[in-house]
This record gives structure tokens, sequence and C-alpha cells, in this order.
């Protein structure tokens, strides 16, 4: 639904068998000993969501869905299980269905149900949200409605896809059972239990467990055998679910409206339904325990059986609060822990006899914050269920932990324990943060637990660069291969590619139960050289550890380039330190950028975790795996040779004794950093974030969710090796490169011979030309920002001059950044005189409000984001649909709006992903209310006389684009002179609102062809002055490449495995049969020009506009890489597969055809290579060879029939 976030890849590995070792998965280190099954068991190594997604499929006939991070996986599994024909216990394949929005999915769902099917669906978050009115009906009519939740923060003050309790809380008075898991090995097992307790008990489930912590954790786990769950099915139950279903055969109504005289008397006989469930999945449970010797309750104790202080806890968490019970007793503590399986129903019997009778003290911890209310939902139902089982005895205090996927730690654990130790323990507590403001938080300190013959590592890779997956199939050829327990958890910052990435990965011969980040590893990986300098990489490193570092440098050069806070660190620590140059490895066997084999090999030969021969035949056998389909041999023999080598290409560096007494070097602030940034954005960048205390957030007024835009100047990421450099000589200044760079990292600069001088010497400029006869002499330059830029390569291929720009070593250009920031960055030097939007080249003249973003390298999105901004920015409103474009416009800290110097730019806000059009028509409709009521206080001002030359001014060009803004300065600076009464008064506490507006709603096709698709049409509809930007990549981009309506016949996505069927929605077509919206198709690397004039002509237009911009993306597997983005547009347009239009009401007025086809006929004979320079559409042949040329037929077809009607429309 949003996101997004990063994506993350859920993936089923393997499975072997294995005979467990006793007490594997044992949820009670206290109880008897497990029972060893002779049976051999099925492992395999798979993370949370795909663990319930196996368990889910088994008792599933339907499956109606929709993507949302983090849950997507999980119904992504299921259909491409279903494509390739897995059977569930009926026989069948899950028939899946993607519908529009959670919302239509729950409405399936319910359809589904009440007509017989067992359906099922998987959600989080808003999503969730989306579906509660379908829930309360499903609860409360008793159908065996199954949802599988990864938990996930819901948007209040602030966005984010990361993982707490509040979701599911709010779902808690729906009539739904609620099981919890705490681990992927929960999520296969429980996940099944649900399912068999929805049948038996004709009652409906949540299974829940934490988004990215379980949801994304990869563990080694045990699978379930199909053929043991089916025998576990009542039949009974199930054929009397089918009999009562609604069927013609013997109709009935169900649903009815009823009066207040007896709804009450029917909603109490639910608790008749409710009180049956514990004991049903106490029964599933004890199934599950037989058939693995694992020890289930609805709820278990951990701990001293004389304890005298316990946690109450459910989910991930749980299995950190072992690891300190274990701790703490250990050193003769009495102390335990209660995890919660059941939540709801919430059983008051089996929830006390849980507690030891010993128990004086209770702490029980949410993972949710109800704002206003004297506690947490599970802190006031534990206090409820004492009560009324008579246990008035214990004191209990409530707690809050880990919201948004705040890291919950042992020693963050032990602060809860000491303080049930005191004599008054605190109550409303938090952990985990520092709130200076109310006081809540408890004091901790961070203790490494020990875990003897455990190895831990982590590693900090690049966005993009093949780091978290080289880590995944690591874990799963440690896991599988080496036969070793084995954990993955990856976390990410808030770029996209690019960005940081950190895997933390553990691995042993015992089940792990650190549910919680790497603080303390035996080796650290740095697989980016730019961040010695940024981030604090060697704290972490144990001593004695192992460090590698990918960078290119030689030994003798480390002494230059490593920071002393490294060198003290490898130093004092006793570090195993090597280097590695994989970037120059992967370039000299073909790879390019794609080192993450080598580094690969080099993890496994420095950590000694499995036999070398075992880890390189594994390797070898993914790579097969991987690339043998989707690009053959070759591609599989180059990745191989990157295994040989990386094993043996690390070089050990002996660590000079002086390095220990390094000492630091001055560090300078960046230019012109504001409070803000300094105290908040750059620790947040620094991935210092957890230390930041309430009070700073309450200082700078970030409670409410405002940040000061434009900090996304302050990051400098550095990470490309090498970028363009401009050649004064060779280039025709068209500023191409320019306007399709997507991180605005290369701009054109115009100066006078007295501002020449005034710069450094190393600003070479050439003499400009092309700008208009009139025009002043000027100097022109294009300046590149090395810092900023990602070396995608897009402004190389999009310059249609020689050797204008060629590839150079990023240490070679960095010193060029002063001319950038100095230069091109100051706004004294832009030149109003030349800057219009009526051409491609002037327009890049002008400052663009969207810069240094955290898109993709090649991103198509920001391009037409950045464009926007250089037209209209200074008086933009800018409604963001969630998706890619929003993760990108507003990840904090880097945030890529900015201001001028006047203080104006965009106004940014974050919508829901299914209402951002009604977002940004709010927008409208307030400027257009406050300004109707300030005009009627100009109009009295004027017929007094006070400022009337200026009042009346305004008053005749109020609305015009043009000339708002003059004639607003005009009547504000006059105002200001005039006396000060009420009425003038007024108008300058409002003089924000005199200027008219540009309102802007921008999102992917996700939100305009599906979710969102309802309000656009209404918004649309009701002919007021709002504008929509549709950033259409085909796909759903930020949730990890779903299919939507934009999706075309033939292509495999997500949801669409074995390729779409049915032909993409024309959005634009239906929108022009009202007749008075503005619509344009456009892609920018087919026709800058058109492009512009489009979006130029949509805002100009005093009604409705959208313009549907071509977005080639990640998602769509180019082949030739998205630094060829831009000419991926321009062959889809000379193919036939995309079409320029222009579709403008005025011209009706004129007399002549409103819609104007832009692009020339097409030659439908290119198509099919269109389609094969796509993995998206090449990789349907390979996967499904039978299905493959009839869909790529129909494809062509579609292409050729759309062509056909937009050329009749021209010409009528």
């Amino acid at each position: 639904m949003d996101a997004g976030s990063a994506v993350f890849n859920a993936c089923y590995i393997k499975t072997r068998d294995c005979v467990p070792q006793a007490g594997f998965g044992s949820a009670d280190a206290g109880a008897k000993e497990r029972i060893v099954m002779d049976k051999k068991k099925n492992y395999a190594v798979m993370d949370g969501n795909t663990a319930a997604a196996y368990s889910a499929y088994a008792f599933t006939e339907v499956a109606a869905i929709y993507p949302i991070t983090p849950s997507s996986p999980m119904a992504e599994k299921v259909d491409e299980w279903s494509a390739k024909g897995k059977k569930n216990l009926f026989g069948t394949t899950v028939d899946v269905i993607q519908m529009q929005s959670e919302a239509g999915a729950a409405g399936t769902c319910h359809g589904s149900l009440q007509a017989g099917a067992l359906t099922t669906t998987f959600t989080s978050s808003q999503g969730l949200m989306l579906m509660i009115p379908a829930m309360y009906a499903m609860g409360g009519q008793f159908l065996p409605s199954v949802m599988h939740i990864a938990s996930r923060v819901v948007t209040s003050n602030h966005h984010s896809i990361f993982g707490d309790h509040t979701d599911f809380m709010t779902c808690r008075t729906t009539g739904y059972g609620m099981l919890m898991s705490s681990s992927p090995q929960e999520a296969m097992d429980l996940a099944a239990v649900a399912h068999l307790s929805a049948i038996k008990a004709r009652y409906a489930f949540m299974h829940c467990f934490d988004g990215f912590r379980t949801s994304h954790e990869m563990q080694r786990i045990e699978t379930l055998d199909y053929e043991d769950l089916r025998g576990l099915v009542d039949q009974k139950a199930l054929q009397e679910f089918r009999r009562q279903s609604l069927n013609p055969e013997h109709p009935t109504n169900r649903g009815n409206n009823v009066n207040p005289d007896i709804y009450f008397q029917c909603k109490e006989g639910a608790n008749v339904k409710a009180e049956i469930v514990p004991d049903t999945i106490q029964h599933y449970m004890d199934e599950i325990n037989k058939l693995t010797g694992r020890d289930y309750k609805l709820f278990n104790y951990y701990g001293a059986p004389d304890a005298e202080e316990v946690i109450v806890v459910m989910c991930s968490a749980s299995e950190a609060v072992k690891e300190t019970v274990d701790y703490l007793n250990a050193q003769g503590r009495k102390v335990g822990m209660v995890q919660i399986h059941l939540y709801r129903p919430f059983s008051v019997k089996h929830f006390a006899a849980a507690i030891p009778a010993s128990v004086k003290k209770i702490a029980v911890l949410d993972r949710s914050k109800e704002t206003g209310s004297v506690g947490e939902p599970v802190y006031l139902d534990v206090v409820t269920a004492l009560n009324q089982a008579g246990r008035n005895d214990i004191t209990v205090v409530g707690g809050r932990y880990g919201l948004s996927s705040k890291d919950t730690t042992p020693g963050q654990f032990i602060a809860v324990y000491d303080n049930l130790a005191k004599e008054q323990p605190k109550n409303n507590f938090t952990i985990g943060i520092n709130d200076d403001v109310t006081h809540t938080s408890l004091d901790y300190t961070e203790i490494e637990l020990p875990h003897p013959g455990q190895i831990s590592c982590k590693l900090w890779g690049l966005g993009g660069d093949g780091t978290v997956g080289a880590n995944k199939n690591a874990i799963s050829t440690i896991g599988f291969v080496g036969g070793k327990y084995a954990q993955a958890y990856f976390s990410y910052d808030t770029m996209k590619s690019g960005g940081l990435t950190q895997s933390h990965l553990r691995f042993g011969d015992e089940p792990i139960l650190s549910t919680y980040l790497v603080n303390s590893a035996d080796f650290v990986a740095v697989h980016a050289p730019t961040y010695v300098k940024k981030y604090d990489v060697t704290a972490d490193l144990k001593d004695g550890g192992t460090f590698l570092l990918n960078c290119p440098w030689s030994v003798e050069e480390l002494e230059e380039h490593l920071p002393a806070k490294m060198k003290r660190d490898l130093a004092r620590k006793h570090a195993n330190f090597y280097i590695i140059d994989a970037a120059k490895l992967a370039a000299a066997i073909g790879l390019g950028k794609r080192t993450n084999n080598i580094l690969q090999g080099a993890f496994f030969a420095l950590t000694k975790v499995i036999p070398m021969d075992l880890a390189i035949e594994d390797m070898k056998k993914n790579n097969y795996n991987s690339y043998f389909k989707k690009a053959g041999q070759k591609i599989v023999d180059m990745n191989n040779q990157a295994v040989d080598l990386g094993v043996q290409a690390s070089v050990k560096v002996e660590i000079p004794a002086a390095w220990a007494d390094a000492t630091d070097e001055p560090v300078a602030e960046p230019k012109n950093m504001t409070p803000f940034v300094r105290d908040i954005v750059m620790p947040l960048d620094k991935q210092q974030g957890d230390k930041l205390p309430v009070s700073v957030f309450q200082k700078y007024g970030v409670l409410d969710g405002t940040w000061e835009n434009g900090t996304s100047v302050y990051s400098k990421r550095g990470v490309a090796t090498k970028v363009p450099k401009w050649n004064p000589d060779a280039c025709i200044q068209c500023n191409r490169c320019s306007m399709c760079c997507p991180h605005a990292a290369i701009r054109p600069v115009l100066l006078t011979d007295e501002e020449k001088a005034g710069v450094p010497d190393s600003f070479v400029t050439a003499p400009a030309k092309g700008l208009g006869k009139d025009a002043p002499k000027y100097n022109f330059r294009m300046q590149l920002s090395p810092y900023d830029c990602l070396g995608c390569g897009v402004c190389l291929t999009a310059c249609p001059a020689k050797d204008a720009l060629t590839w150079a070593p990023f240490e070679e250009m960095k010193s060029e950044q002063p001319l950038f920031d100095d230069v091109a960055m100051n706004e004294s030097y832009l030149k109003k005189d030349v800057i219009s939007d009526k051409s491609v080249k002037n327009v890049q003249f002008a400052k663009p409000y969207f810069q240094f973003s955290a898109a993709c390298a090649g991103c198509a999105e920001t391009t037409y984001i950045k464009l926007l901004s250089q037209l209209f920015g200074d008086r933009m409103y800018v409604g963001n649909a969630a998706g890619c474009s929003s993760a990108i416009s507003g990840g904090a800290p880097i945030l890529p709006y900015c201001r001028d110097c006047k203080g104006h730019g965009p106004a940014w806000e974050h919508s829901l992903f299914e209402d951002n059009a009604e977002f940004a028509f709010g927008f409208y409709h307030a400027q257009d209310a406050i300004r109707k009521e300030l005009l009627i206080r100009i109009e009295a001002l004027k017929n007094a006389g006070v400022a009337a030359e200026e009042a009346a001014a305004y008053l005749a060009d109020w609305n015009d684009r043009e000339k708002s803004r003059d004639v607003s300065d005009a009547l504000i600076a006059a105002l200001e002179k005039a006396e000060q009464t009420d009425e003038v008064k007024y108008i300058l506490d409002n003089r924000e609102f005199l200027a008219k507006k540009s309102v802007w709603a921008v999102g992917g096709d996700g939100w305009a062809y599906d979710i969102g698709f309802g309000g656009i049409d209404h918004v649309m509809a009701q002919n007021q002055d709002v504008n929509l930007l549709v950033l259409d990549t085909e796909v759903y981009s930020n949730t990890g490449g779903q299919s939507s309506k934009a999706t075309p016949t033939s292509a495999t996505a997500k949801f669409a495995a074995s390729g779409k069927k049915v032909a993409k929605k024309d959005l634009g077509a239906i929108l022009m049969q009202y007749g008075y919206v503005y619509v344009a198709q456009v892609a920018m690397g087919a026709d800058q020009a058109q492009t512009l004039k489009a979006l130029r002509e949509a805002e100009s237009y005093d009604g409705p506009s959208i313009v549907i911009c071509y977005c080639p993306c990640l998602e769509q597997h180019i082949k030739a890489g998205m630094g060829t983005s831009q000419d991926e547009m321009k062959k889809a347009v000379e193919c036939g597969y995309w079409h320029l239009y222009r579709y403008d009401p005025r011209r009706i007025a004129e007399g002549k055809n409103p819609f104007q086809l832009d692009s020339k006929e097409p030659d439908t004979d290119k198509v099919m290579d269109f389609l094969m320079g796509e993995n998206r559409f090449a990789s349907l042949k390979n996967n499904f060879p039978d299905k493959a040329d009839a869909l790529y037929a129909k494809e062509v077809e579609d292409v050729k029939a759309r062509y056909e009607r937009y050329k009749k429309l021209a010409e009528d």
C-alpha cells in the first residue's frame, strides 16, 4: 500500500531431511525435556512472511490480496506457488485475486467466505485499517476468515513502514481471535493453528507477528508437512461451514438490518462462540506440539519456577526476554516471563494458570501507544484478568517499547526487571528512548549476553550493490549446507537504491533468540569506502574480531584515508584487518558494479563458518539458479569466477602500533548549517538517531510531524566510483543532461565576466550560446556535484554531443564540490532574463526546488518532479500518495524539497495511499476559501481609499498565474505603509494566502490506476483547478514490483507471475470522456519539449488536469540498466508501446480538435525487440514458455489497437 520504503524479498530457500536436536524450539526452558521424534524432519531457511504463507497456503482456497509493506511477500509467495502449480490440502491451486485496495480485498474475502470457500488475506497497517468495516461483519458472522498480519505502525504524526502493534491493537474489538507469533518458526506453526481453529470453532482469526523483525528475519526452521496437517482438519466442521454458506440451493438472508429492540441481545450472544475458542486453540497447539516436540500454550511461562518478578509480553520481544531471563537467573535473580500467544479472546483462566504463585510484581510491555489512555491495551487486560482471577496481591506496572521497530535489547529488559525490584516500581514507563520531557523512560546500560559458539556478523552495504541478496544466500548456505542455526535481519536508511544497508547475521549450533541488532560482532565488513568517514563502522567490532574493508586503496594509502577513530579501534581491539578491491575485480571480469559474489566469497573465506568447499559449491549453485534462466551460462560463469576471486582476494593489513594513539582531525561543519540540521539531521544521517532525546524534537517542533525542508543538501553521500566530467569544447549547451538528471546533481550556470572574475579559476567556462540574439554576453559551464551524483550515467546516454560528458574517477572529480556548492547553488547567479518555461534549454537555468533525493540511480520519477519544481516550485502545494515518490520526497532526515532565498518553496505532505487526490483537493479548497475572505476585505480597503491603486490591481489580477505574485507583493508593501487598522492587520497576518498557488497531487500508478482511482475520478469531475502528476512505472515499485492495472499484457510481476493476461488500463482515455479535463501523456526521454509543454499547459489550464509520465524503473528489470532509462522511454515511443499526446479542452472553444497526438506513427515491428529488452517481459518465455508467445502476440495487438484509437481521435 505504500511505503516504502525500502523493499525486501522473502524467500523460501531449501529443505533437507534432518534429525532435530533435543529441545529444538522449546518455548519453555524450565519445562520437561522435549520429545525427539523418530521421524525425520524438514528444515528450511526462510523468513517469517514465507513461513506464515507456507502454512496458510495449505488451508486456503481463495486469497484476496493487495500489496502493503511489510506483508506483501506473503501474498507474493502464495501467488508464485499457485502460478507454479503447488497444491493446497484440497488438491487445487489457490485462487489468488489482486484487488484495487485492501478494502476491496476484505470485501472479496467476506463474499467468498459467505459463499463457502476458505479464504485468506495478508496485510498490515493502513491496509488493515481499510479492512476494519468488513472485519466487523466477518467476525460478527462467525466466518472462518484468517488474516495474516505483519504488524506495522499506522501513520499518525509521522509516516513509518516499520513494525509495532498499533495496527492490530486497533482491531481488537472486531470480534476476531488474535494469535501472536514471536519468530519465523512460530509464524509457521501458529499460522496452521489459526486456520485449523478457524475451521473447527467457526471463528475469524488474525495471526499477527512483528513487521520486519519477524516478517523479514530469516532463520533455519522446521517446516510442517502438509500430509500431517491434512489429518488435523476437522472435516465435519468444514462440511458444516459449507452447508451453512449462502447458496440458492438453500437460500437464506444474512446481515439484515435490525432495530434497537434486538441488536444488543444478538451481539451479546457472541459470548457463547468466544468461550470455546481458547480450548480449541490449545487443542490444535497440542496437535502441533505432538508433531514437532515443541510446547505451545495460550500463555507460555518461561523462567524460575519461584519467580517473584515477571514480564508479560507478546511477539518477537519474547525471544530476547527469554535470553534476559536466563542471564539474570544464572546470576541468582528469580525472574520469569509470560509470552502471550492468544490475545483475543483473552482467557483469564489460562493466563492465571501461567503465573507462578510466587509472583509479586508484573511488568506488562506494550508495543503500541494509546495517547490519553490510563494504560496500553495489554496492560489493561492483564490488570483486569488478575483482578478477575483474585490475584490482587500482585503489583502490576505497564510500559512501552519498540515503536516503529525501535531496537529492544537485553539491557533494556534488565532495566524493566530492575524497576520491578524496587519497592515502588515506576508505572507507565518507556524503554529504549531518553524521554527528558515527560520523564517516562527507564535508564539502562547495554550488555552483551554470552552466546558460546555463536558467530555474529555486521555488514555495511550500499543499497542496490547486492550485499543484502548475497547475505540472504549466505544464511541459506550456512543454515542448509552447514547444518547450523542461522539468523539474518536487515536494516536500512531512508534512501532507495544507493542508501545504507546493514546486514545483521548470527549462526551457531544452538537456536538463536536474539531478536535485536548485532552490536558486538566477530566479523564486520564495510562494502562502501565512503562509509569509513561517515559512520562509526568499527564501534561494534569485538576484541580480536575480523574487519574487511572494500576500497580502492592500497595498504600504504590507508594511512591517508582512514579516520583516527577507526584506526584506534582497529589497533586497540586487536582486529584482524583485511582490504579488498571488489569493484576493480568485478570490472575486470565484466560484472560492472556487481561485487556481491566477490564479497560473499571473501566473507566465507574470512569467517570460516563452514568448510570452504561446501560454501563454494553452494554459492555456485545459487549462481546457476539466479542467473541461468534470465541471463544464460556466460553470466553464470562470470559470477562463478567472481566467487573464486573473492575467496582469495583479501589482503591482510598489519596494523601499525601508532594507530592505537591516532589523533582526530578537526571536522568542518557544513556551510550554512541550521540548528535543526545540526541537532537532528546530522545525527540521524550518521545513524545516531537512537540517542536523540525527546526534548530535541519538542524544541524544534517535530512532534506534530513538521520538519525543516531542504535537508538533502547536507547529505553528500559520495557513493559513486565514477562520475561525469564536462568538456566545454564538445558541449553544445542544450542542457538535456540537466533536464534528465534524477538528482539535480548537474546544472548549467551562466556568469557575467564580472561574476566569473570573482569565482575560482578552476570554474572553467565556455562562451554561452543559443540564448537569443538579444541576450547579454554570458559565460557557460555545466557543473557537477560529485558527492550528490550516484553515477547512473543517464546524463551521458541523453547527451547528443560526442564526448561532451565522459566518465572520470570520483577521486579525480571530488575537488569540484566547492564549485557546485558555492557557484551552481548560489541563487545570486541565476539569470532571470534567460530563465523561461518556453524551452528545455532555458528552463534548466531555473532553480530546482527538488534536489539530491533518496531516489535510485537512474530514477525517472524524480526527473519529472524536479522539472515540475523548476516551473512552479515557489508557489506549489504537493500532496504525495504513498509510494516511491513519497519515500524519496519525505524520507527524513534527507528531504529534497527546498526553499529559495526568499523563503518560498513547495509545501509538501504525504497523504495516505488511497486519498491523495482528495487530499490535494483539500489544499485547493482551503486556499480558495481563505482568499475569498481576503477579497472581501481588500475590496473594502479599496473603497475606503486605503492602498486603493494596489488593491484595485490585486482585485483585477489576484487569480492570474503570471501576475498574482507581483500584485500581491505590491499590495503587501502598500499595506505595510498604511495605517494599521484591524482590516489591514488581518490581510498582512494572512499575506501568505494572497498569491495564487499551484496545487498538485503526485503519485504512482498504484495510486492512480488502482486504490486512488475513485478519488481521482471524483476530483477531476468537480472541474476545479487541481493538477495531478502520475508517475507511471507500470508496477507497484515501492512495495516490491506487484502488478497494477497499469501493468501491460505479458509483463511478469508479483501477482502476475505467469504474465499479465489483460491489457493496461487507459487512464487518460477514461478522463478525456469528461471533456473538460486537461489530459497529457509524456515521456521525457522521447521528447523533452513535449513534456515541458504538457506540464506548462496543464498548470495554466483553469480546471482539472492530469499528466501521465512514463517512468522506467528498477522493477522493470531493463537489461541495459537504469543508466539508459531516458533511452528506454525513446524506444517505447518509437515502437508504439507508449504514446505522447495532449488533450486540451481550451481548443474546443477555438474550433479545434482538443486531442493532439504528439508522437509519430510508431514502427510496431520493433515492439518485440523493446519487450525483450526488459526482463519483466523476457523472463516470461523462460519460466512459462507455453504461455509466452500468445501473451506477447496479445500485447502487440494491444499496442496497435491503442495507437489506432489515438489516431482516430486525432483525425476526428
